[in-house]
């Protein structure tokens, strides 16, 4: 479920080429690896290895919460830029308004969680059913801000596109490069990761962000292997949606997440290579 090709990253591109086309560079980090229907001469695609970007004693890596941490390094990077994973959709037409307001700083979108550290207490503490990992990761986040800052942000990130300065990674990443250093050693996916979510949860705690909270008409996370979510996605028609895939899924489910987007997308954007040329 981590590694198998749905051919996301094709529809995620038409989405952006349909939706916004006013951003002007996309940068595609993999692991040497370019798909074969990707038109890589495209000007405004670059492809990034992670050997570009990532220190040579921390490679290999097949862990996202590592890798999400050196994005700032990509060369041209602009100061206000966009991260996706290759899931994540655009729905509707947007603005870079819609993703920085007009005094420069980004726009945070965040799920509404009342009660969060106390819950997550009560869970693992109490109910003694513990934390996914991801929640783990992103608590991780959390804790380090509320240790700096005195301020625990509760906002659990809605998991789509986001928007973040470059320069406020990098001082971030200085900030905590104690607590960094320990977690870019991990290949694979650890429980002690550090998730992103560290880089808006220190805008939130310095005041250098705009919050938004976001709903089903809004944001949407599906799991591909849950077939009510694609109705729910028709109900909502929400302006950025992620399908997921996972460990729950099998091929019948992954090949209707498949049919789904081309349903969704069905028009080749310019970044795709063209078929009289196969």
């Amino acid at each position: 479920g981590r590694y198998v090709d749905n051919d996301e990253l094709k529809y995620s591109l038409r989405s952006i080429e349909c939706y916004a086309p006013w951003i002007r560079k996309i940068f595609i980090v993999t692991d040497s690896q370019i798909p074969k229907w990707l038109d890589a001469s495209n000007p405004r695609i670059r492809i990034v290895d992670h050997r570009e970007i990532i220190p040579g004693q921390y490679l290999p890596c097949f862990n996202s919460s590592v890798i999400e941490h050196f994005i700032c390094k990509i060369p041209g990077l602009s100061e206000h830029f966009l991260y996706a994973n290759d899931d994540m959709f655009i729905n509707r037409c947007v603005s870079p308004e819609d993703f920085f307001a007009s005094d420069g700083f980004p726009v945070v979108r965040c799920n509404r969680r009342f009660f969060r550290r106390l819950t997550l207490w009560m869970r693992e503490k109490v109910l003694r059913k513990g934390m996914s990992h991801y929640n783990r990761i992103v608590n991780n986040a959390a804790v380090l801000v509320k240790e700096k800052y005195g301020v625990f942000v509760g906002s659990k990130a809605h998991h789509n596109i986001d928007s973040y300065l470059k320069s406020d990674c990098c001082k971030v990443e200085e900030m905590f490069a104690d607590a960094l250093a320990p977690t870019f050693i991990n290949h694979v996916r650890r429980d002690n990761d550090i998730q992103r979510s560290l880089y808006h949860y220190v805008a939130l705690a310095e005041q250098r962000c705009h919050l938004k909270y976001v709903n089903q008409k809004s944001s949407l996370r599906l799991h591909n292997h849950i077939p009510r979510h694609f109705e729910r996605l028709e109900k909502y028609n929400p302006l950025f949606f992620c399908i997921n895939d996972s460990q729950y899924a099998d091929d019948e489910d992954r090949r209707r997440a498949t049919r789904f987007l081309a349903g969704r997308f069905p028009e080749k954007s310019t970044f795709e290579i063209l078929s009289k040329r196969h």
